[in-house]
């Protein structure tokens, strides 16, 4: 039986892994200006027109976030992450559970019933896997570096 007490790795370098995977996605369309996602929904040429930003300025900053978020992930693991204060880890993670699980949580709503978007049902379970992933390191996190009271 697993102990659900003690801290894991295997889900932060998991989430690692998406969060570069994420990245590389992002960048291929950085170079190539546009919006959306290898693998995900087309943007059409009006919705990128009328985006907020233009497409590659978009595409590599949402590359510099997965980049950033794999970096996130594997410092809540490592010898050199445990470096940082505690206090300010769990108030990145708690900043970061809400932003993933939001992207996240499109990607399920839209693959389960259909918001528009045209996420389909195995990006819903992705999204899934993202958020459980998300969480598990958080846990995993927290169990690892707290303070046991003498």
């Amino acid at each position: 039986m697993v102990d659900s007490a003690s801290p894991r790795r295997w889900p932060a370098y998991a989430l690692a892994l998406l969060f570069l995977g994420y990245a590389g996605g992002k960048a291929a369309f950085a170079l190539q200006a546009r919006l959306g996602f290898p693998g995900g929904p087309p943007v059409s040429a009006a919705e990128a027109g009328s985006y907020f930003m233009d497409a590659a300025s978009a595409q590599w900053l949402a590359t510099a976030s997965g980049v950033l978020g794999a970096c996130v992930a594997v410092a809540t693991v490592t010898e050199l992450g445990r470096r940082v204060p505690r206090a300010l880890m769990l108030l990145i993670l708690a900043g970061m559970l809400p932003a993933v699980g939001g992207g996240a949580g499109i990607m399920i709503l839209d693959g389960i019933i259909g918001i528009g978007v045209g996420w389909r049902w195995y990006h819903a379970v992705l999204g899934a896997v993202v958020i459980w992933l998300s969480v598990e390191m958080a846990r995993s996190y927290m169990t690892a570096t707290r303070r046991v009271a003498s």
